[in-house]
């Protein structure tokens, strides 16, 4: 006895020193291998048991159970029987005599060690494990501690770890799913009983005058009038202990539905209680009295029921989540729905004293998104299966949902539930795709919800309709998929429209096109408003309220834009004659939007509050431009469909789009501008490719630009994008022509002047390369690399998919330029960002024009690459220029891996000295 006195008093003073902030890491170290060692002994936990029945510091008691947890899941084997006995008797006595007036941590791991002994000894050696469990839930003083037994064991020994055999997994998951019956039965009983103990005392209030008009929907839904009277009932008021019992049965639902397959134990009386509590979620009366009273007990309660319904809500969401149901639970499931249909329509409920969205608000956000869980399952799992019942009525549970949605008082609550259309809409559609023959009787069942969505939608996005909400969203910050919240706004509204447009084209065309006609004309109308000034034009539109309406009108006309855009595909394919005057009448409309944008030069013109007009106008320019590069598909299906006949009507849009976009092409327009500009310019010379682009004037003027070496350079994004829409107009084959009318020879010729001109001053570099450089010398030597590499890389990058003839063509203009490069690689070996460019091109060139280079030149260009690439050099790149070096050396190994990875014989002689560069220099340095 003295002696483990003795023992707990030296304990307790090594945990007080080791948990004091004075203790120095030496010293806790100390202490960690003290308590390990004394862990280990053989009798350790008498000592143990002896410390939790005497002690009442929580470092000891904690380190106590830490030492038999240690024991059980590790060392268990070894302890002998009569030892197991005594622990497996000392333990449960401990837990009864103290769980009152443990602190709950304590309390909760005690529990987890009696479990860890009954997922090792249930039910051979401890039969009365489960049983005493029951027990404890069965006696009023102990019906909280069996729950926590409960849960616990649900966790440990349904799903637990990997330290398990499967064959044990197995009868642990066996015994349990015996036990279920019983189980559930008396948390049945528990919720029950405390339900109708309070309900009884529950003050009834006076009937609503509303009541009536609420009871038939609910009828229908129900099936009973008297299920819709129970479901009615005031809501009691719980005392502490009681919400607290249901807080943890509800818990233990939770957990043991995850894991119990669905079948006929869980009762129709169980999901009625369950389905009682989940009604504390939008009582907001009882958040009412506690702000009424306002005592802080009474407002702490108004919490606490609050809670009671999000619980509740994730014991139907774990069953809702299961896909497999078998036949007899299928009736129990539609009576779910029901239950919580009624729940839906009693939050979503419109009376004098509420709108819907203040009533909303008035709900515990957790409780919002676990009903929105709900909904989400219930569409993506069950649609399907319920849909087919004839009573129930899926078009009066989407206006329920269409309420719900757009009355979320948050943001991400909006967003969940245009996830859940999303999912709406994608099971529509392909159910249509497969029972095309129902495919009108299902779209008219639709259609009026479908509408009013798009509808609700749309006004959602626009600063007309909805200015309060839209400005709270951030329109600076990017998130991880590097898009603004604002941005994904309107991506996800944008989604919904266009999976409706793909359902019903010509309602959705309908209702769209007038929203952006009208924002349009105002655009259009901005040129009477145009004034020339001193310095150049200015819009003389200056009263605040005149500037706040046209900065709504502009932001919404870009939204619609997008919108357009973003439909562009559905006017394509099979449907493109019977669509085409709709898609006509947009491109007729963007390209006349475009070019008005580019001749009253709206980019440039001074405003009175240039911070948010100027922008705006711009957006919306580049925007018009971005929704017609949409539209490039369908010009090109147009163009296959008339180049034979009268093609007047197209080659009209085409050119009026490239006299929109030539003007943009300077370094003076703003970048924003002039990347959609260019975009465009690439999707006409890439995918329309009509014969005629380079006949027209606009695209000769950007050509003598381009190649104009006394004009300003565009910024580097910009110039790449045109030279390759340049090199393509030159390089693609033109669609709907015979090979005999190509004129690849003319093309040819001045593909190979455009290559020319655009590598004048990097070829020049030659003569100069090897002679000693002047730093000022050599930044400047390093641009012209730079920027001529990234240009004749994207060029080739673009064709490298395209007919022998375009990539020939590429090889011959870019011949010299490449034997330039190899000539330059040596002198710069010792600057890794100019070789990782050098290698970047090299590697470009391999992979599209291997054939063009032929083996001798290819061959010339590996041995430079083996000859430069010594074991010092390599050790340079790898070891001293951080992240550039080893991406040269990453290149250069990508390189050598398409040599040999190319079939046939023409590469092999290279094989041995390249696996020996590989083995012998780059191996070892790594292997360091």
């Amino acid at each position: 006895q003295a002696s483990e006195e003795a023992s707990l008093r030296a304990l307790e003073s090594l945990m007080t020193e080791f948990f004091h902030n004075c203790t120095t890491n030496e010293r806790k170290r100390e202490i960690e291998e003290l308590l390990n060692n004394f862990a280990q002994q053989i009798g350790a936990w008498r000592f143990c048991l002896y410390f939790l029945s005497s002690t009442r510091n929580d470092y000891v008691m904690m380190y106590s159970l830490t030492v038999f947890e240690n024991l059980i899941n590790k060392m268990w084997l070894g302890v002998p029987s009569q030892d197991k006995m005594e622990i497996r008797s000392c333990l449960p006595k401990l837990l009864l005599a103290h769980h009152k007036t443990l602190p709950y941590f304590i309390r909760n791991k005690l529990c987890k060690v009696i479990v860890d002994i009954g997922r090792q000894d249930w039910p051979m050696f401890y039969h009365d494990f489960f049983t005493n469990i029951l027990q404890l839930i069965q006696s009023p003083v102990t019906t909280p501690l069996g729950l926590i037994m409960l849960k616990t064991t649900s966790e440990e020994l349904a799903c637990p770890r990997e330290d398990l055999s499967v064959a044990r997994k197995e009868e642990l998951r066996k015994l349990l799913l015996d036990q279920v019956q019983t189980v559930l039965g008396l948390l049945t009983g528990i919720l029950e009983s405390i339900w109708d103990k309070h309900s009884a005392t529950a003050a009834t209030p006076p009937p609503s005058p509303t009541s009536g008009e609420s009871g038939d929907l609910l009828s229908s839904l129900l099936q009973s009038p008297s299920a819709a009277k129970l479901l009615n009932q005031p809501i009691p008021i719980l005392d502490t202990d009681s919400e607290y019992i249901c807080s943890l049965a509800l818990e233990c639902l939770a957990h043991l539905f995850s894991w119990i397959p669905l079948s006929t134990s869980i009762t129709p009386s169980l999901l009625t209680t369950i389905f009682h509590f989940a009604r504390f979620g939008c009582d907001t009366r009882a958040r009412k009295m506690s702000s009424v009273n306002g005592s802080s007990h009474n407002s702490v309660l108004g919490q606490e029921r609050g809670r009671l319904g999000v619980l509740a809500m994730a014991c139907i969401n774990e069953l809702m989540s299961k896909n497999c149901v078998p036949m007899e639970f299928e009736e129990y499931l539609l009576r779910m729905f029901q239950q919580t249909f009624y729940l839906l329509q009693k939050i979503t409920k419109e009376n004098n004293a509420h709108t819907v969205k203040s009533r909303l608000e008035e709900l515990d956000e957790s409780y919002i998104e676990k009903f929105t869980d709900f909904l989400r399952l219930f569409v993506s799992v069950h649609l399907r299966r319920i849909e087919s019942y004839s009573q129930f009525p899926v078009v009066e549970f989407l206006a329920l949902l269409f309420k719900y949605t757009f009355h979320q008082p948050t943001h991400e609550g909006y967003f969940s539930c245009l996830d859940i259309w999303t999912l709406f809409l994608d099971y529509l559609t392909s159910k249509i795709k497969s029972r095309l023959a129902d495919k009108e009787a299902v779209l008219n069942r639709y259609e009026d919800a479908l509408v009013l969505l798009l509808t609700e939608v749309l006004n959602r996005i626009q600063f007309r309709y909805n200015q309060a909400q839209l400005e709270e969203l951030d329109d600076e910050t990017l998130d991880d998929d590097q898009q603004t919240e604002w941005q994904r706004y309107l991506r996800q509204s944008l989604e919904v429209v266009a999976k409706v447009m793909e359902l019903l084209p010509t309602h959705a065309f309908s209702t769209l096109f007038p929203v952006l006609q009208d924002n349009l004309e105002v655009y259009l109308g901005l040129q009477q408003f145009v004034v020339t000034s001193g310095t150049g034009h200015r819009l003389n539109i200056t009263a605040e309220n005149d500037c706040r309406r046209l900065h709504c009108s502009l932001r919404d006309l870009s939204s619609l834009l997008q919108a357009v855009g973003r439909l562009a595909e559905y006017f394509t394919g099979d449907v493109f004659a019977a669509r085409f005057n709709d898609a006509l009448t947009v491109v007729e409309r963007l390209v006349k939007v475009t070019l008005y944008g580019s001749q009253i030069k709206l980019y440039n013109i001074e405003t009175a509050v240039p911070s948010v007009l100027k922008p705006d106008l711009i957006d919306v320019h580049a925007q018009s431009l971005a929704a017609l590069q949409a539209y490039a598909h369908w010009l090109a299906q147009f163009y296959s469909e008339v180049h034979r006949q009268n093609p007047e009507q197209f080659i009209s849009l085409v050119s009026t789009a490239l006299e929109a976009i030539t003007p943009l092409i300077s370094s003076k327009v703003q970048e924003k501008l002039l990347l959609s500009a260019c975009h465009l310019l690439v999707s006409l010379a890439t995918t329309v490719r009509p014969v005629f682009l380079i006949s027209i004037p606009a695209v000769q003027k950007v050509f003598n630009r381009i190649t104009d070496t006394s004009a300003q350079r565009l910024p580097d994004k910009a110039q790449v994008l045109v030279c390759r829409a340049l090199s393509n107009v030159l390089l693609l084959p033109w669609p709907n022509l015979p090979e005999s009318e190509q004129q690849w020879a003319v093309r040819s010729t001045n593909h190979a002047s455009l290559v020319s001109a655009l590598t004048r001053d990097y070829r020049q570099l030659k003569a100069t390369a090897s002679l000693p450089q002047r730093k000022v010398q050599l930044e400047d030597t390093k641009v012209i690399i730079h920027q001529t590499l990234s240009v004749l890389e994207d060029i080739v990058e673009s064709i490298s998919g395209e007919s022998t003839k375009s990539r020939q063509i590429c090889y011959q203009s870019l011949q010299e330029s490449v034997q330039v490069s190899l000539a330059l690689f040596p002198a710069f070996i010792h600057q890794s960002d100019v070789t990782d460019e050098m290698l970047s091109f090299f590697l470009t060139l391999f992979q599209g024009l291997r054939v063009q280079m032929g083996v001798p030149f290819t061959e010339q260009i590996i041995q430079t690459f083996l000859n430069m690439f010594t074991r010092e050099q390599l050790a340079e790149s790898i070891l001293h220029e951080g992240s550039t070096g080893c991406r040269v050396v990453e290149k250069f190994l990508k390189i050598l891996q398409v040599v040999v990875q190319e079939p046939g014989q023409v590469f092999k002689p290279f094989l041995p000295s390249v696996i020996s560069l590989c083995m012998e220099q780059v191996y070892p340095i790594i292997a360091e």
